[in-house]
């Protein structure tokens, strides 16, 4: 076997927060018909890798049921295959432990390279691009690398090249840098060289960027650059933001999602064709299948199943599978999750006061306003901006005000 690929799968993703409260951040769905993960298993089958491992820990059942057998990536093929690897002796404690664990599945595969690879970063690339590098190098391991702006390089691993790309030093989430070179957490590691840094690093929370990078910086190690979309969609800002973009007119999108040569798979629901109301008025959405739109949508992504009906109103935002938003609703930079209902003449994003989220400051303070799975908001409710509001919510009041959080 040329190249095994491991996908690491098993995060949370806390600062999801309640989109991850109930699946794993590489199975939130992304674009419409899409999961994050679709375009890293897409973007492996692209590249005709076909032999696949994918680590999963927190709350996989979601992941599990859409992966499947992976027919949609063509991964139930006699030549291929699709493994999921659960921990089975302790919990995963960092991202290179997971691989660690399952080193005899790496071992039994045998191949002459590993690719370890994120599930939940939105982009598309060409792996054997990079893995021609790396052998051509004659590399230990190779990390793809990109340009980030400086005031976000706390938060990936940050390095230095040579004039030959060879990495001479590596940081993890520095405080202070000035190198802006990041590490996209994709690695390519010749096997041997994986299996021995793994059996020798000792650290009972053994981390690729902590641990096992720093330890092979002085080695073989290079770069490989990337130019192309990448985006880590792991806050609420970036993921709605993420999702408009895609919404943009043709020449302006940044990930150019109808690429026949490049295709993004995923597991489709059969469900009839969208249905487009005779009052209604579309600008710049992404509108997916089996729904229906009788009311006003603008700069907003609608999954399947989606229902806004006469007099209702969505702008700039993303609602998920099979929610239904009736007559008068006006939703407003939010993020609604599955079978919600907004209620009628309900509004999500009101006002002008934008206090941040007084539980969650941190992740919640620019107006989006974020709606658990399951959650009926009652007719006339009004919630203003930066509100959380859980699946087991009580609406004890129809005014919510900016910063509220409703468990």
């Amino acid at each position: 076997m040329e190249t095994l690929a491991l996908i690491l799968a098993g995060g949370r993703g806390s600062r999801l927060d309640l989109l991850s409260e109930k699946r794993v951040k590489p199975a939130v769905p992304f674009a419409g018909k899409y999961r994050i993960i679709d375009f890293t298993l897409s973007n492996c089958s692209n590249s005709g890798i076909y032999h696949i491992g994918i680590l999963t820990q927190y709350l996989p059942l979601s992941l599990n049921e859409h992966i499947g057998t992976g027919k949609p990536w063509d991964l139930d093929r006699r030549d291929t295959s699709l493994t999921l690897l659960q921990p089975y002796k302790e919990w995963y404690s960092g991202t290179a432990d997971s691989v660690l664990q399952n080193l005899d599945y790496i071992k039994r595969a045998n191949p002459k390279n590993v690719i370890i690879l994120s599930g939940d970063h939105v982009y598309k690339m060409d792996y054997r691009k990079m893995i021609e590098k790396h052998n051509a190098k004659g590399a230990n391991l190779t990390i793809a690398v990109q340009e980030v702006p400086m005031e976000d390089t706390n938060r990936y691993g940050i390095l230095r090249t040579n004039k030959n790309d060879k990495i001479i030093e590596f940081q993890e989430k520095p405080e202070k840098t000035d190198s802006n070179l990041a590490s996209m957490g994709i690695y390519v590691f010749e096997t041997q060289t994986l299996i021995k840094v793994l059996e020798t690093v000792k650290d009972p929370n053994l981390d690729f960027g902590k641990h096992i990078i720093p330890y092979l910086i002085g080695g073989e190690v290079y770069s490989y650059t990337f130019n192309g979309y990448w985006k880590d969609v792991g806050t609420y800002d970036a993921y709605l933001e993420a999702n408009i973009e895609l919404t943009s007119t043709v020449d302006q999108v940044p990930l150019d999602m109808y690429d026949r040569r490049w295709r993004i798979y995923t597991r489709s629901e059969e469900m009839p064709a969208v249905k487009i109301g005779s009052k209604s008025v579309i600008h710049q959405a992404l509108i997916s299948n089996g729904s229906i739109v009788a009311g006003n949508v603008e700069r907003s992504v609608l999954s399947p199943g989606v229902i806004v009906h006469p007099g209702a109103t969505v702008k700039n935002s993303v609602i998920l599978n099979d929610t239904e938003i009736l007559p008068g609703a006006v939703v407003e930079n939010a993020i609604i999750d599955k079978n919600v209902t907004i209620g009628f003449d309900a509004v999500v994003g009101h006002g002008d006061d934008y206090t941040a989220n007084q539980e969650r400051p941190d992740i919640l303070q620019s107006g989006i306003n974020v709606i658990a799975k399951g959650v009926n908001v009652p007719d006339k409710t009004i919630i203003e901006r930066n509100c959380r509001i859980f699946a087991s919510a009580a609406f004890n009041s129809l005014s919510i005000k900016s910063g509220t959080t409703l468990k």
